[in-house]
Formats: structure tokens, C-alpha cells, sequence
């Protein structure tokens, strides 16, 4: 067994995708519309679906935006150098909502960086590449 992916529920699903790609640096896999249920499926990720996680956008072309809710947390992606990622984010025209840095109690180096639906993106340098 293994993870799949994970559903969003976006409001404005090509600036979705924009900021997947264009800031976040993933690649659209596959993007199909469902017009018998009016809603559109993307899958973006940073590789394809038979290897890697990925996350599949969903956007009911109804509805226009949607309360977060309270038990949803985060998503968490690893890269090199959070300061540099940050800095390369802010540059696309992201939002960096925590700025780089230590954990409280504790030392993993982290930042929050938020999607244009409200999501909560958390960066981590990841150790295992180091």
C-alpha cells in the first residue's frame, strides 16, 4: 500500500494550478473536466502518480470559494534550503505566512507559505538529503 494523493477543494482552479507550478514548482500530470458533475480534476506533484504522492485539486465549477475548516492542517513539502526557497517563493509572487527558521522547541529549520485558496504550505529542509 502506499499514500496516492491528497484532494484540495479550490475556488479558482487555473490560479491554482498557477501557483502549484509556477511558485511551488510542481508539474500539472493530468487535468480532466467532468462536465455531467461540474467539477474539474488536476493532479499536480513533483512526479508522476505511478512513483510519487501527489495533489489533486478539485474544483466545482459552482462554487467559488470554501470555508477552510478547523481539522485541516497542513500540507508539508521538503526542500533544500528553506531560506532560499522562501526567497524564491516571495519572488514568484507567493505569500510567505512564517518566516524561515528554527521550530520553537526545537531545531528542524521551517516556514509556512499559504496557497491562493488559504491553504497552509509548510516548508522543511529535509535531512535526509544532507
Amino acid at each position: 500500500m502506499r499514500l496516492l494523493h491528497t484532494m484540495l477543494r479550490v475556488g479558482d482552479l487555473e490560479r491554482s494550478i498557477a501557483f502549484y507550478t509556477d511558485v511551488l514548482g510542481m508539474q500539472l500530470i493530468r487535468k480532466h473536466d467532468y462536465e455531467s458533475g461540474r467539477f474539474t480534476l488536476a493532479f499536480v506533484g513533483y512526479g508522476e502518480e505511478k512513483d510519487a504522492t501527489v495533489l489533486e485539486l478539485t474544483h466545482n465549477w459552482d462554487t467559488q470559494a470554501y470555508n477552510l475548516g478547523e481539522g485541516f492542517g497542513h500540507l508539508a513539502i521538503a526542500v533544500d534550503d528553506v531560506y532560499k526557497a522562501c526567497d524564491k517563493i516571495r519572488a514568484a509572487g507567493g505569500k510567505v505566512t512564517r518566516e524561515p527558521g528554527p521550530m520553537k522547541h526545537g531545531t528542524t529549520v521551517l516556514a509556512f507559505v499559504e496557497d491562493p485558496d488559504g491553504y497552509k504550505i509548510e516548508l522543511l529542509e529535509d535531512r535526509h538529503n544532507q
